[in-house]
């Protein structure tokens, strides 16, 4: 007499069915919180690298400021360096601009670092005395900001809301601060403070640079990298 063939009930395929489905849904709840954890990390580090690519071109700006003053489109003189109240956003002029071509045109531009609603604007001008038709070229260089705002450090160590600053009659304004402190507000980073020095050869002979003090204290929120050699808006889109 044969043996009938063993086989599996309907009771134990319902288990086997249900244990697999944990399993699986266990396994796949994993999968999607790595691949959501992956996403954060390279939209933050995304975000990081924007960043640092903002603190370069301006440290190479600033650290290239020059005493030219300009015309704008009316016709009014400006300084080398206007910010704070009364300007909306900071504008300078700086050396090192790039002329391959060899044409007949100075080797100074001028910059201006201007807030725009949640993004801030650099814009350069191919020219350094403005006719009432030159534009502007723009670049936007951080997104998702909340507050961007500037402040400048005077020979006599003395944070300064604005440039150049208020002075009383017959007292020299210098031209060019000694350093720059710039800070941005971000939802996501909180507030982030950058210093920068200015061209040590501006400054007066004999004196100290107060900003090197400054330097040395907040070293661990100043980046220095590197010299500029280059235009930073060629190259960097």
């Amino acid at each position: 007499m044969k043996t009938p063939l063993a086989g599996f009930t309907l009771l134990e395929l319902l288990v086997a069915l249900s244990i697999f489905a944990l399993i699986s849904a266990m396994a796949y709840g994993g999968l999607q919180t790595v691949m959501t954890q992956q996403q954060h990390t390279g939209a933050r580090s995304e975000r990081l690298a924007d960043l640092q690519k903002a603190y370069r071109i301006m440290q190479r700006d600033l650290e290239q400021i020059v005493s030219r003053g300009i015309r704008n489109e009316f016709g009014d003189r400006i300084g080398p360096v206007v910010g704070g109240s009364g300007f909306d956003g900071v504008e300078f002029s700086r050396a090192g601009y790039p002329n391959p071509a060899g044409f007949l045109r100075s080797d100074i531009q001028r910059v201006a670092y201007v807030p725009d609603q949640d993004t801030l604007l650099r814009r350069t001008w191919r020219v350094l005395d403005r006719a009432q038709d030159t534009e502007a070229d723009e670049q936007k260089l951080v997104e998702s900001m909340s507050r961007f705002e500037m402040r400048f450090l005077d020979q006599g160590n003395e944070w300064q809301e604005r440039w150049p600053p208020a002075a009383g009659l017959g007292v020299a304004v210098p031209e060019l601060p000694v350093a720059v402190e710039v800070q941005l507000e971000l939802d996501e980073l909180g507030t982030l403070t950058w210093l920068f020095t200015l061209p040590q050869e501006f400054l007066s002979s004999g004196q100290p640079n107060p900003a090197k003090n400054l330097l040395k204290e907040q070293g661990s929120d100043t980046q220095n990298e590197g010299d500029a050699e280059q235009d930073p808006a060629e190259g960097e889109g």
